[in-house]
Parts: C-alpha cells; structure tokens; sequence
C-alpha cells in the first residue's frame, strides 16, 4: 500500500512564524473581531482571501475567516506560482502540516471532484513549493479546529476551463450532505503605484461583488489587472452560482503601502464572502 503524501511547511517562518506559540499569538490577533464587526456570515458559500506574508496581508485574511461559519471540510483553490505541474493539479491523499499541526485531505471529495471535472489530474509536484494554499492553513486550523480539505492549483488560463471547474465543484457540493466551503486564494493587482493599483482593484472587485465570473475574466484582461489568483476567483464564483448565491460583501481591503509606507509599487489585497 502506498503511503499517503505529507507536505512539509515551505514558506513557515517566511510568511508566517514557524515557532507555534508565535504564529498562534498572532493569529488571534488577525481573528479578534472588530468592535460592532457583522456575526458571521451563515450562509457564505465562498471567499476570496489573500496569501502574502501575514505582516502584509494578514489583517485582510483574517478579517474574512473571522466571518465565515466553520465547515467540516473546504476547498482551496490557489494559483500556481511556481509553473510546476499539470494545469489543474489536485491532492487526493495525505496531509500538510503547518506549525500547529496536519491538516487532513478530504479523500472522498477531492475523488468526487476527480470524477466530476475530468481536466482535473492528481500532482502533487505542482503543490510541493505554492505558498498560496499553505498560508490559508493555519487561519483555519486556529479559528475552526478540526477539518478537512482539497487542494487545488491553477495554471490554466482559459475561461471554459476555469467554469468547467466551477461547474464540476458545483455539482459535486450540490449532493453533499455537509457541503464544503471554496475558498479562493488570491493577491490582486501587483507592483504598480497605490493608486493605480486601487482603481485597478477596484475594477476587479466590482465583478466579484455583482457575481459576475466572466465579467471579472474579462476586466482582468482589459484593464491589464494582475490579480494572480483571478483563476481561482472565477472558477469559485461560478460554482457559488451554481449554488444559489445571491450576493458578495467586501470585507476588508488594504494594499501593502499600509504596513510599508512605500507607495511607488505595491500589491493590493481584498477579502470578500460570497453567499
């Protein structure tokens, strides 16, 4: 019998603290609810979180977990960074392990998923170094606990292929008893001044708030927006569609000029629940 993958940490103590008890403090910090913040959202299908260093974008991130209802399981949709592997790279089996312990594939689902949108193929090469799930991690392992999940990167860049993935998760949560959480890792525009980048984003989240995957496909590709996770984005907003969504909040936004100061290039970060 083969062994089940274990992914070791990549970037611990790069974007995030490897020592346990510090990356458990500042979680807590990132997951303190604002004074009169919204309750949760009960009803939220999916998210867009960013992945930067948690000195970076860490407040964005944890603003939006603090706001989404614990599941038993997620799916995490990321881009791929790295170039490495198949367009559409899927974990089915194994673990990953951040500071605060494994966190478990979801094996029944990721296998659904296999079955459901056949452009998906197991990789894990193309996981072994992509900073952009792992980061999502201990967010979840410190406000939810116990959970399971399914990774999946994201090389493509054809719309047909971003929907066939939305349709295919779709139709696989649509008869699950307990349906899983989507969770779309993704920075938005990068390495431009503050304030192009901010009317660039702005353009960006418009589209996300009004449901629209091919309206943001397209404006990504317009107005030269880049959003390294629009992939994920799109793919997650189709299948929340095809889920019932009905509408999409901003919950945070900031650019990384507010941690740094330096407005000559910056990489803006946006945190939104879809429900």
């Amino acid at each position: 019998m083969q062994t089940p993958a274990v992914r070791s940490p990549a970037v611990a103590g790069r974007f995030y603290p490897a020592k346990p008890e510090a990356l458990a403090r500042q979680l807590d910090q990132y997951l303190a609810a604002d004074a009169g913040a919204p309750e949760k959202t009960e009803a939220a299908l999916g998210c867009v979180v960013p992945h930067a260093g948690y000195m970076y974008s860490g407040h964005v991130a944890g603003a939006v977990f603090q706001r989404l209802p614990a599941r038993a399981t997620y799916i995490i949709l990321c881009p791929n960074h790295t170039g490495r592997g198949v367009p559409l790279a899927i974990m089915s089996k194994g673990e990953w392990l951040t500071p605060l312990g494994a966190a478990r594939i979801d094996s029944d689902l990721a296998e659904s998923l296999l079955q459901s949108c056949h452009l998906l193929m197991e990789d894990a090469k193309a996981h072994e170094d992509e900073h952009s799930i792992e980061v999502e991690l201990p967010f979840l392992q410190r406000s939810v606990g116990a959970f399971t999940f399914v990774p999946i990167a994201i090389g493509v860049s054809r719309f047909a292929a971003l929907e066939a993935l939305g349709y295919g998760m779709a139709q696989v949560l649509k008869s699950a008893a307990n349906p899983a959480l989507i969770i779309a890792s993704s920075d938005m525009n990068h390495y431009e001044p503050d304030d192009v980048t901010r009317v660039k984003d702005r353009k960006a989240i418009d589209q996300i708030l009004a449901l629209e995957p091919a309206g943001l496909y397209e404006v990504i590709r317009k107005e030269d927006i880049s959003m390294c996770g629009y992939g994920p984005a799109v793919a997650m907003l189709t299948a929340a569609k095809e889920l019932g969504a009905t509408r999409a909040e901003l919950v945070r936004y900031a650019t990384s000029a507010d941690t740094s100061g330096d407005r000559s290039a910056v990489v803006g970060y946006a945190g939104m629940v879809i429900s």
